[in-house]
């Protein structure tokens, strides 16, 4: 099974390079915040523990730097250090941001119960997911029992021009801005099914636009067929994405489209603000 996890520490690395640029240029950023919070970013999947000479190479630090850091955060209870071996690890304090966003999202308080119905109507994987960049987020997901990607949980992230909703959302802004995405992105095939070429994708960008959902079929997942629609706000401008995830084991292209088209497109329209 072929996976984006990998590609997020190299993303991380990318990503402290480009704030260190936005620091130079914004008077008014607080380096300090940026720094740990950029230490908390360094764990994940594959890093579940990390020592300090680890910790500082993830992030960019010098040791002196991070061993403060990891020292602030573990006093305040976001960071455990195993007394024997050293090496740092995330606590269930961590997750009270994202418990912060679940509680306080309008997109996710007005979705939900129409996320429920569509589960319940479907007996399928219901996902919703925003954009942040270049790739889609779960923010929420309600699973079947014929859930096929157990890997994929809330927060997961996943490149937006090989994903469903991904495509979903980038069809609804102008194409211009949205091929200007799909250029920043790391282009590449995840699978032999992976649509990743450029005229390919912008040709992918102007039919999901004109039918209202658009498809991914074992583009990062061998067996996943995927199918979107956008929700706007009140704008019109994407503001996050429902799909129906299921297995091509199940359903073949066609049956997919013919069965959850119509359902995935009225959820996303009912939860949109227009």
């Amino acid at each position: 099974m072929t996976t984006p996890e990998p590609r997020q520490n190299g993303r991380k690395r990318a990503a402290a390079a480009g704030d260190e640029a936005v620091r130079k240029d914004d008077a008014l950023m607080v380096n300090s915040v940026e720094k740990a919070f950029r230490v908390l970013s360094a764990f994940g999947r594959q890093h579940q523990t990390l020592n300090l000479s680890q910790v500082a190479s993830e992030t960019g630090m010098d040791v002196s730097a991070a061993q403060r850091f990891t020292h602030t955060l573990t006093k305040l209870g976001y960071l455990r250090k195993d007394a024997q071996t050293k090496r740092f690890e995330l606590t269930a304090k961590t997750l009270d941001l994202g418990y912060h966003f679940v509680r306080s999202s309008r997109l996710l308080d007005r979705a939900m119960p129409y996320l429920m119905h569509l589960s319940k109507e479907t007996e399928e994987t219901v996902n919703l997911t925003v954009r942040e960049g270049t790739e889609i987020i779960f923010v929420s997901r309600f699973l079947s029992r014929h859930v096929l990607n157990t890997d994929v949980i809330i927060g997961t992230r996943m490149p937006a021009y090989c994903t469903a909703p991904g495509i979903a959302m980038l069809s609804r802004l102008p194409e211009e801005e949205a091929m200007a995405i799909i250029d920043a992105s790391d282009l590449k095939a995840h699978t032999p099914s992976t649509t990743w070429r450029r005229d390919a994708l912008r040709e992918k960008l102007r039919q999901s636009a004109a039918q209202g959902y658009a498809t991914a079929f074992e583009e990062v997942y061998l067996g996943d067929a995927s199918i979107a629609a956008v929700v706007v706000d009140h704008h019109g401008r994407p503001e996050g994405a429902v799909n129906i995830a299921t297995s091509t084991s199940r359903f073949s292209h066609a049956e997919v489209i013919s069965r959850f088209s119509s359902l995935v497109i009225a959820t996303a329209h009912a939860i949109s603000r227009v």
